[in-house]
């Protein structure tokens, strides 16, 4: 298999080109290659199937941004990039591209069109983020009417041809020097009006139907991505190709992690017991425990670099790594012999500590003891 041209070649356009030079650039690409201008020749349907593959992935931003960055293997696989089976996959995707290319319909086939893109919150958890999962979501889509098989048209007849425009579905207008081609305004460019209408969906040829679908989700997954399911959207018109689905990324707050891109960040409380002599014990992980081993002499705030345990880049797999700030608490109370010990701690750094105060209990008791001293003995 030949290797792919780079596709900023294939347009003849320089790398930081803007959205409008690309989509001229394909529009001489496409009329120089068109299959009516050049009949029977194999070698031009391939250049017009190459620059409609470079400016589906040039023409859309976030691909575009993929590409730039990994180059044919970002957008290897996907459904979109490259999907075209035939030319007429191409007039159904970029059919308003060539209107007024060659007059007339502009070398469109049919009036075929593309439907609508939807979109979804998909909600995770952090470990569902991180590790990668699966999900069943339930959308509400249309789909072709079942009584009517989609011609808006009750059953027995047909959409008749629109006498406004031919039913061409497009209308040319003069203006001096100048001819305008537009959508008709009767039939909105499907070129035949229903007269009879579906008792069903009332002409529309679509139903509102609950969909279930399963989802892949990556791991490393983050706030903001977006998931596309290929021809999961509304489905086209005039048997068009269905958009496509996407699933938006919303990744809850986790109780003990926070994300810091691809690293993890905690806090781990011990005692100063515990940071002054060091200490051992586990702490759990996004999946399964590691034992942290807290060196003699660790200072509050000093970070723990725990390496290959953050979460992996969606794109590239790369492990970041969790980030373990250490923070020493100070007991709010204390037992009474843990006080004696600390304060034989003290006199050993010559700490100057504030004084020892008797507790509520402390002072009844020596309330009772005075009294008991103080009392005169009874009279015989």
């Amino acid at each position: 298999m030949a290797a792919k041209r780079d596709f900023y070649e294939v347009l003849g356009v320089a790398r930081d080109a803007a959205p409008e030079d690309v989509k001229r650039a394909y529009r001489k690409q496409a009329a120089a290659h068109h299959p009516d201008r050049n009949p029977g020749d194999a070698e031009a349907v391939e250049r017009f199937k190459e620059a409609a593959e470079a400016f589906d992935v040039l023409g859309d931003p976030e691909k575009r941004a993929l590409y730039d960055r990994y180059g044919h293997d970002a957008i290897r696989g996907r459904n979109g990039a490259g999907g075209f089976n035939d030319v007429n996959d191409i007039f159904s995707a970029f059919g308003e591209m060539f209107e007024g290319l060659f007059g007339g319909g502009g070398g469109r086939r049919s009036r075929a069109q593309r439907g609508e893109n939807l979109r979804w919150r998909l909600d995770l958890d952090l470990r569902d983020a991180a590790l990668g999962c699966k999900r069943q979501i339930e959308i509400q889509r249309a789909e072709l009417c079942v009584t009517c098989g989609g011609s808006g048209a009750r059953p027995g007849t047909t959409p008749e041809a629109c006498n406004y425009c031919g039913g061409r579905g497009q209308i040319v207008q003069s203006q001096g020097f100048f001819r305008v081609q537009t959508t008709c305004p009767a039939c909105r460019g499907a070129g035949s009006v229903v007269r009879d209408k579906c008792s069903t969906c009332s002409g529309t040829g679509r139903e509102v139907q609950t969909v279930r679908l399963d989802v892949t989700v990556p791991a490393g997954v983050d706030n903001g991505m977006q998931l596309c399911l290929r021809g999961e959207g509304n489905p086209g018109i005039e048997g068009g190709p269905r958009g496509d689905l996407y699933c938006e990324i919303t990744v809850a707050e986790h109780s003990l992690f926070k994300r810091q891109g691809a690293h993890l960040h905690c806090r781990v409380p011990i005692t100063f017991t515990q940071a002054a002599l060091g200490a051992e014990f586990e702490i759990p992980l996004i999946q399964g425990r590691h034992k942290l081993e807290i060196a003699a002499g660790t200072q509050p705030g000093e970070v723990v670099r725990v390496r290959g345990q953050g979460l992996p880049d969606p794109h590239t797999g790369r492990k970041g790594d969790l980030l373990i700030e250490i923070q020493v608490e100070v007991p709010r109370k204390m037992k009474k012999r843990q006080e004696e010990l600390v304060r034989q701690l003290a006199e050993v750094e010559h700490t100057n500590v504030s004084a020892h105060r008797k507790s509520f209990f402390e002072k009844i008791k020596d309330l009772f003891s005075n009294s008991e001293e103080t009392a005169e003995p009874a009279e015989e």
